[in-house]
């Protein structure tokens, strides 16, 4: 597992031993991140959250590529360890902020997010709580991006939102919504 762009293309990421933390692939992430630049174009100055972020690989691809901060949230101890060695081998501290509790108990950022982040466990219910919990205006700013990998189990779209694009990437099903204006 790797970044795939930016500052820090090619550089391996930590993970977890043990198969609790199932990493987004890198033909997801790829996928992902084709599609979010297609649409905002530059990550530059983008404040980003990564929910049940695992290895960090999300909100690290988006710091990679521009992003001037990133929230990670996850509460499995051996994925925080692995979280914290991505963040210090990549210098990318000053820029990171780390929540190590459930996403239902951290509160909202202190500015809302351009890009929200969610790769919950599959087959868990926590997709439908997370997005019931982070689509709002505190989580997210107008006209950002929540981006939700599942198993393919349809998800309603959240009030102010919409469906901006679905992606299947093996066993990953994205589906990225845009909170309107």
């Amino acid at each position: 597992m790797r970044i795939i762009a930016g500052e820090w293309r090619g550089r391996p990421l930590s993970a977890p031993e043990g198969r609790d933390t199932r990493p987004t692939s890198d033909r997801a992430r790829e996928g992902l991140f084709s599609i979010l630049a297609s649409r905002i174009g530059t990550f530059e100055g983008l404040h980003v959250a990564d929910l049940f972020a695992g290895t960090g690989a999300l909100g690290l691809e988006a710091l990679s590529r521009g992003a001037a901060h990133c929230l990670f949230v996850e509460s499995d101890r051996s994925a925080i360890a692995a979280l914290q060695r991505n963040i210090a081998a990549f210098g990318a501290g000053e820029r990171t902020q780390v929540q190590t509790q459930p996403l239902e108990y951290v509160h909202p950022p202190q500015r809302p997010c351009d890009i929200v982040l969610l790769d919950p466990p599959y087959r868990s219910g926590l997709a439908e709580m997370a997005l019931q919990r982070i689509c709002n205006a505190g989580w997210v700013a107008p006209g950002g991006l929540v981006s939700i990998e599942t198993d393919g189990t349809p998800l309603e779209t959240p009030p102010g939102f919409t469906i901006e694009a679905e992606r299947r990437f093996g066993k990953a099903y994205l589906t990225l919504f845009r909170r309107e204006i």
